[in-house]
């Protein structure tokens, strides 16, 4: 009998410490993805460049294809606009992300009606929220 109440111990011991694992590893992973606005994925997702601007910081480093600038607000939305005339998006999805709290990347992959790209941005906290300083799509 104290061999199998002994085992029974061991099996309970180590489920809770595979649980506990679980929960150290997925939380922050889960808390991580939860902190990426989901606007931004919808914005991308439809080629909606309204949507997105509401997201840019003052100023935003924007490469696009061949061409690479510092854009105002409205002049990254104007560009991205003609980007998604073009290029009407079918899916977006996010490949990967990482950071910190204060600053956080995304890389993902944009599928449109003619070709895929592939989709950076680097965002950065102002005033609590998290806005978009750089973005970045380039042919996959």
């Amino acid at each position: 009998m104290t061999v199998s109440v002994t085992k029974y111990s061991d099996m309970k011991k180590k489920a809770g410490k595979i649980l506990i694992a679980l929960f150290l590893f997925i939380l922050p992973a889960t808390a991580l993805y939860a902190q990426m606005p989901d606007q931004i994925i919808i914005g991308l997702s439809s080629g909606n460049a309204k949507t997105l601007a509401a997201y840019f910081n003052d100023n935003v480093e924007l490469v696009i294809l061949n061409r690479e600038d510092v854009c105002s607000q409205a002049q990254a939305e104007q560009i991205l606009k003609d980007f998604f005339a073009k290029n009407k998006p079918n899916q977006f999805r996010v490949i990967h992300q990482g950071g910190k709290e204060d600053a956080r990347y995304a890389i993902g992959s944009l599928e449109t009606d003619k070709e895929t790209f592939r989709v950076y941005f680097l965002l950065k906290n102002k005033d609590n929220k998290p806005l978009i300083h750089q973005l970045r799509i380039e042919k996959e």
